[in-house]
């Protein structure tokens, strides 16, 4: 285990009570210990459920895995955040702007995902873990919250007649300025209720 890692670990740990505490340290010493990667996976599973079991708040747990609940508040998020994106007119001239610059729109999305990941994985909100990422490395979590924010910016923006895809260029570049804001909101009302 990285030694960021485990000082992320204890810092978390130090939410619970002292015997859990102990439990804990006496697991992450067995794990060193086992030699069989199934019965190490098994102990690795047994921290992250204790873990799970006995967060006493919304700051400190583990998430993990992205379902129906996490969609939805990630919604929320992406709604709150890009409402404030959808009604200000600057959105339509930085999206004309970047729909004459198409190295911006690259610069664009890549900085919204890097953004992202950031507050999911790097920001230590809460301890977001990996669980069964898509074709063997790309985090649920983060697809998750990058499709239903995007998804969202692009119903708003067309139901509220901000954007017309008749040019659809110019529309998919405007999108993905609201989308921006919103993938920031999605992120934070996905994790910050600790689900």
């Amino acid at each position: 285990m990285s030694d960021r890692r485990a000082d992320s670990e204890r810092r978390f740990d130090s939410l619970e009570d002292p015997e859990l505490d102990d439990l804990l340290d006496e697991l992450e010493q067995l794990e060193e210990t086992v030699d069989d990667p199934e019965e190490r996976e098994q102990v690795r599973e047994t921290i992250r459920i204790a873990r799970r079991v006995s967060t006493p708040s919304a700051f400190g747990q583990v998430i993990q895995g992205f379902d129906r609940h996490d969609a939805a508040e990630a919604l929320v998020g992406s709604v709150v955040f890009g409402i404030p994106m959808l009604v200000e007119g600057g959105t339509i001239e930085i999206g004309t702007f970047i729909a004459a610059h198409p190295a911006s729109l690259l610069v664009t999305l890549a900085g919204t995902v890097a953004l992202v990941i950031g507050l999911l994985y790097v920001a230590e909100i809460q301890q977001v873990e990996i669980h069964r990422p898509l074709f063997g490395f790309v985090p649920r979590r983060l697809v998750g919250v990058v499709v239903v924010s995007f998804v969202t910016a692009a119903v708003m923006m067309t139901v509220w007649g901000r954007v017309n895809w008749a040019t659809p260029w110019l529309a998919l570049c405007q999108t993905s300025v609201t989308f921006s804001a919103m993938a920031l909101g999605a992120a934070l009302g996905d994790i910050l209720p600790g689900s």
